[in-house]
């Protein structure tokens, strides 16, 4: 089984992680401050060596630790076909979690695989962001009246007649939007169809596309389990994991960096609203530390984003995206060809390049 994470990912990195390792390498220690769907570390072509990531999402974090202690019971409450009024109601449930977010954050043991199930049943048929985004404990900007907890909202898929059952040519209406709502939108939580979209005989995504049978579901959690039995996962800022305890003083560390792009809302709206400019933040850290030999830091962005690197040595890779939920809705997808990663100047140089130098030191 090839693993990857059984939930879709805005900005996942699994096209390109294989150059990634090559410019790693076999390191012995390996971070990851923004650990999304782990799309790397589950490419890694070599043993698990010490491995840590974190995510400030606590719904993200809390997912991949209760996989790793209770797989059955993720699996269990993952477990259900697509359902939208279930949708809403868990969305409602999770969001009211306020106790759980606290102990994630306060608590680096802390799991609940309920949570995780069904964070995971939702996200594989959610469309877009949105889904549990209030529940990262960050205020987003006001959105109109009612809107007292700062919770994303937005209207479901309107344009071309609609998508899946909508298509049919029953009747359609907007959605109630005044005062904040009614029902689970008076706190104007995202209320929206589910995904009904799919492909070469799939049907949906993440666990409802590759899953079709409790044993299956139970078996993909289980291998995922295996693999990140010894992998340390944190909840909270991305700064906290890199220390020089949990990188050199293990050994050569190989940093992952894959921020929410500058002003890139898909993905920085998983932050607060101040946040729009953690990828600076990001950049810097990684521009004071990109000469230290014990280092190999990948920073991930787009076209222009960070290209002060390049002029203190470091080397930029360019790739292009899947397109994500913009590509498969007929979207236009222009950032999917701006991808870039840069690599600190003591990362490994691509195998042909090695090889070209190889050959010349053998010629000399």
């Amino acid at each position: 089984m090839t693993l990857r994470a059984p939930f879709p990912w805005f900005g996942g990195k699994r096209r390109v992680a294989h150059v990634v390792w090559e410019r790693f390498g076999d390191v012995p220690n390996y971070v990851e401050p923004f650990a999304g769907s782990l799309a790397v570390l589950l490419a890694r072509p070599h043993d698990p060596r010490v491995e840590t990531v974190n995510d400030l999402d606590c719904y993200v974090a809390n997912f991949w630790r209760a996989l790793q202690a209770a797989p059955d019971e993720v699996a269990r409450y993952a477990d259900g076909p697509v359902n939208e009024a279930d949708l809403h109601a868990r969305h409602r449930w999770l969001v009211d979690r306020v106790a759980f977010r606290e102990r994630m954050k306060t608590d680096p043991e802390h799991f609940d695989a309920k949570v995780a199930g069904w964070w995971v049943w939702g996200i594989s048929q959610w469309i877009g962001s949105g889904w549990c985004q209030y529940a990262t404990g960050n205020r987003l900007p006001s959105i109109g009246a009612g809107s007292d907890r700062g919770v994303h909202q937005k209207r479901p898929r309107l344009g071309r007649g609609g998508r899946g059952v909508t298509r049919s040519g029953l009747s359609q209406q907007l959605p109630y939007v005044f005062t904040g709502g009614r029902g689970v939108n008076a706190h104007n939580l995202p209320q929206q169809m589910p995904d009904l979209s799919g492909d070469s005989g799939a049907a949906g995504r993440g666990v409802h596309a590759l899953a079709k049978t409790t044993d299956a579901i139970r078996e993909w959690m289980l291998a995922l389990a295996a693999r990140l039995r010894r992998v340390r996962v944190t909840c909270g800022d991305w700064a906290r994991i890199l220390g020089p305890s949990p990188t050199t003083c293990i050994g050569t560390t190989a940093v992952l960096l894959d921020p929410p792009y500058s002003g890139e809302t898909g993905r920085a709206a998983c932050y607060s609203i101040e946040s729009f400019d953690v990828a600076h933040a990001v950049r810097a850290w990684a521009l004071e530390r990109g000469d230290d030999p014990a280092l190999r830091i990948a920073l991930c962005g787009y076209a222009g984003e960070h290209e002060d690197l390049e002029a203190a040595g470091w080397s930029v890779v360019a790739w292009k995206a899947s397109g994500g939920y913009r590509n498969a809705r007929g979207g236009t997808n222009d950032n999917a060809a701006r991808e870039r990663i840069w690599f600190s100047p003591h990362c490994l140089a691509p195998a042909v390049e090695r090889s070209h130098q190889q050959s010349i030191e053998g010629v000399a």
